[in-house]
């Protein structure tokens, strides 16, 4: 019986949901979660991006198996109420060029009283940037080599948020990313508060054409 969970496992690996199956794999626990998902999933960028056909939408996470999520940080530690509250939605831009997410943070991500953790934004910039690196490279998967961080201003907790990422250029198995995050809406003044910046060196490992089964993340099927 102890085999079932790593065939479990294997099987979601070798037939990963397709992009547009994760957009309906989300069932909300509660009624919070519920508004949450809907204000994110109906949020005018979501919207907008959501009728370009340069971009493909997905909820990455649920590309990871469920058998192996609970291993998983951003994707299985870090998320649920309280803290990456829903999964996230991502659209790619096709070829790599760019990768926007929208997010919302819950209250228990703080690494000072109502204030995100500044760990957890460098991770989700990191992630996005990785993300936005795999449609440009060759196999489509990536590995940070080097990543750096500029911020701006605290991120409140509770707060729909936005992670941008774009591609600047590519050379065979290195493609350099920048990226932010902002407000997922305009203040007063009529501009989103962008709250860190970063940029970062992702390369393909040699080996990366046997990893891809493993990082069905990084591919897009729709």
């Amino acid at each position: 019986m102890a085999t079932a969970p790593a065939v479990s496992a294997a099987n979601e690996l070798i037939s990963p949901p397709t992009d547009a199956e994760t957009l309906t794999m989300y069932i909300p626990p509660d009624a919070r979660s519920s508004e949450i998902n809907a204000h994110l999933t109906s949020h005018p960028l979501a919207l907008s991006l959501r009728a370009s056909t340069d971009f493909v939408e997905s909820r990455p996470y649920f590309k990871i198996p469920e058998s192996a999520r609970d291993h998983f940080l951003t994707g299985g530690v870090l998320s649920g109420p309280g803290k990456i509250w829903v999964p996230p939605l991502a659209f790619a831009e096709r070829n790599g060029k760019s990768m926007t997410i929208l997010y919302y943070l819950g209250e228990d991500v703080s690494g000072h009283p109502g204030v995100v953790h500044g760990g957890l934004l460098a991770t989700l910039l990191d992630e996005a940037l990785a993300r936005c690196s795999f449609g440009a490279l060759p196999n489509k998967v990536g590995m940070t080599a080097n990543l750096n961080i500029d911020y701006r201003r605290p991120m409140p907790t509770d707060s729909y948020v936005v992670a941008r990422a774009e591609l600047e250029r590519v050379e065979g198995r290195k493609a350099w990313v920048r990226g932010w995050l902002e407000s997922a809406d305009a203040g007063e003044d009529g501009e989103r508060v962008k709250f860190v910046e970063a940029k970062g060196l992702f390369i393909e490992p040699r080996q990366a054409a046997t990893m891809k089964r493993l990082y069905p993340a990084a591919t897009s099927s729709t």
